[in-house]
């Protein structure tokens, strides 16, 4: 194949000063897309790519070379000046290069990692949601693509003019490109360890996967999403409570602990309504959730369990509502979540609960993200709250804490300057967004505690409170959660308010010896059934065999080694993460991350020194067993550290 470079010079002296341009600028004009594509990649994740192994190397290589192809037979066919399928060739180029460079450099600045077949398929079940997220942040997202659509047209441009190729050629590019494209849809790239392949290849791969999961050909598309669920049966219980007591759960959305007021005190304005309205709460400043996934979270809240158990011992474990109804209590869910979203609908179909609301029963439109306006759900649950009869159990579950975050209007906004923008400069600005979100969120809520303290039976609740999860805002280079166990993401507000006599001076003493200590998830379900009277019951010890907290009102302290993990059995994840906890030393790892970190959290609370995994002492090994392999890596002999 020949190239000419433009019409023939008349002087020698020129020629010969341009020879080497004109036989070279063709042949690097078919290389520009993936030169750029490199020269993006290079800029966001350069410290990444050096520490690539040689493995690593040639897997980016070959796709690299893959792509250079396929790039090449795109501008090849989108040569000429005549014919429709050339222009259509043109569309298609600058489209899919446009996405290839601005929505992957989009999501790497949001989740420090590429578009990949794992994300895709997580996304294909939750589209409603992605595409609602990406709306929210519809300015980014677009100054993301503007940049990437110019270049994409430059380099077409470039192409046009400095291409010559003969007309088979041209023809070869038409007939090959796209039977190129689609191939590299489904060829396999090394797409979760290290994401050892160019951008484009991880993002052309993700575009395959979602094709075969909306055609039913993964293997395990819809996999692991709640399903239906079913409790074990439990024998009678007969409660012992120390004290006449009744027990109110509140569960906050996204909210990560420094954005609370957690323990009290009267100058601190970040969660303020909750922070005055209960002065005598008793803190729990070191709580951490074992995953920062709602679903997760909501199984081992109620549940007790690790988030590492089996799929069917996760969809058929009692929950509280069963403890509580077998011990003679009424039972109440009230939640602001629409529960739509990712089939938790069945998940909490079997609950069996006397009194049962939730978003769509507040507003039947509600976001399936943000769930109902807590405005709203307020309003309804103190309308129910005549309805709850003593002992009860009632469970409130809040919503509008999740990206991205409701700030109403016309309600108060204390912390600026705030914006909507989450672009990496606008970090603090963004933050202080969220924080308004959280800070109308309590107001909400401390009107509907006030009103329950107010009813019958009120002076006789105890309040146990707690967030799902945190919220990242690129602490360690990402935003949101799920992406990993960071203490941005894991660290969650938690405190016990209990009036006068529901308690006993053997629970407020131990109560207090947990201000600081660290504390886990498990520990709360634990100590929702002593207040029932029943964690010590003879009745449920099968059940509790199982259960990895204790109860923090007793003497008893958590000594365990508990696994961490955002990749359960009711809830797939877009890339993987897991570890292990005990005290304050944690082992964890992404995806993306070469080896286990250990951290201390005690002596390095923003988690930037790793210990080695030796200083963790055998939590390496726990991992080891529960997990057979590092996160994204295929093999067990790819744990060595």
């Amino acid at each position: 194949m020949t190239f000419s470079g433009g019409a023939p010079r008349k002087s020698a002296q020129i020629r010969g000063e341009n020879t080497f341009s004109r036989s070279l600028w063709p042949y690097v004009s078919l290389l520009l897309p993936t030169l750029a594509l490199v020269g993006m990649d290079g800029q966001l994740r350069g410290t990444r790519l050096a520490s690539f192994d040689a493995q690593s190397w040639w897997s980016y290589a070959q796709s690299a070379s893959l792509l250079a192809i396929v790039w090449a037979l795109l501008l090849l066919g989108s040569t000429g000046s005549k014919g429709r399928v050339r222009w259509l060739m043109r569309l298609f180029f600058v489209v899919l290069l446009t996405l290839c460079l601005g929505a992957q450099a989009y999501f790497f600045k949001q989740y420090n990692a590429y578009i990949n077949l794992d994300v895709s398929r997580f996304a294909t079940d939750f589209s409603e949601s992605i595409l609602h997220q990406i709306f929210a942040d519809a300015q980014n997202y677009l100054s993301a693509l503007f940049p990437a659509l110019l270049l994409s047209f430059l380099i077409l441009l470039g192409a046009i003019g400095t291409l010559r190729p003969p007309a088979w050629s041209r023809r070869l590019g038409l007939i090959l490109s796209l039977p190129a494209i689609v191939g590299v849809f489904f060829l396999p790239i090394e797409y979760k360890r290290r994401q050892a392949s160019t951008p484009d290849a991880l993002y052309l791969h993700a575009l395959g996967g979602v094709v075969m999961t909306q055609m039913g050909l993964t293997k395990d598309s819809g996999k692991r999403r709640p399903r239906a669920r079913h409790s074990l049966a439990l024998h009678k219980i007969v409660p012992q409570p120390k004290r006449r007591r009744n027990i109110v759960f509140v569960i906050s959305e996204s909210v990560r602990q420094d954005a609370t007021c957690n323990q009290f005190d009267p100058q601190c304005r970040r969660t303020q309504a909750t922070n005055l309205a209960f002065p005598q709460r008793f803190p729990l400043n070191q709580m951490r959730s074992l995953d920062s996934c709602t679903a997760i979270s909501m199984a081992v809240l109620w549940s007790g369990l690790a988030p590492t158990e089996d799929r069917e011992t996760l969809h058929s474990w009692p929950l509280l509502f069963d403890y509580a109804r077998e011990s003679g209590y009424f039972t109440a869910y009230w939640t602001s979540q629409n529960i739509m979203f990712g089939n938790m609908r069945l998940w909490l179909g079997d609950l069996g609960v006397d009194s049962f609301f939730t978003a769509t029963d507040v507003d039947p439109e509600s976001d399936i993200d943000l769930g109902a306006r807590e405005r709203l759900f307020k309003d309804r649950a103190i309308a129910e709250i005549g309805q709850l009869k003593e002992p009860y159990f009632l469970t409130i579950q809040l919503s509008n804490g999740h990206y991205p975050y409701l700030v109403e209007k016309d309600g108060p906004q204390p912390f600026q300057p705030a914006t909507r923008n989450k672009a990496p400069e606008n970090n603090k600005k963004f933050f202080n967004y969220y924080q308004n979100a959280i800070y109308q969120q309590d107001m909400h809520l401390a009107k509907l505690l006030g009103a329950l303290r107010k009813a019958p039976g009120g002076e006789r609740a105890v309040i146990v409170y707690t967030s799902d999860h945190g919220e990242a805002f690129r602490e360690h280079h990402q935003m949101g959660h799920t992406l990993s166990l960071y203490d941005e993401e894991i660290l969650v507000p938690a405190w016990i308010d209990a009036p006068e006599g529901t308690l006993s001076s053997f629970e407020r003493k131990n109560l207090l010896l947990r201000r600081d200590a660290p504390t886990f998830h498990p520990d709360l379900t634990a100590t929702i059934l002593d207040l029932m009277g029943i964690w010590n019951a003879p009745a449920i010890s099968t059940f509790q065999e199982r259960m990895v907290g204790e109860s923090l009102l007793g003497s008893k302290i958590n000594r365990r080694a508990l696994p961490m993990s955002n990749c359960a059995e009711v809830w797939s994840c877009a890339f993987e993460n897991w570890g292990y906890m005990r005290g304050t030393m944690k082992l964890e790892a992404r995806e993306w991350d070469m080896q286990y970190h250990c951290w201390d959290v005690a002596m390095d609370p923003a988690e930037s020194v790793n210990l080695g995994v030796e200083a963790c002492g055998n939590l390496i090994d726990l991992a080891k067993q529960t997990f057979s392999r590092l996160p994204g890596k295929e093999k067990i002999s790819n744990l060595d550290h």
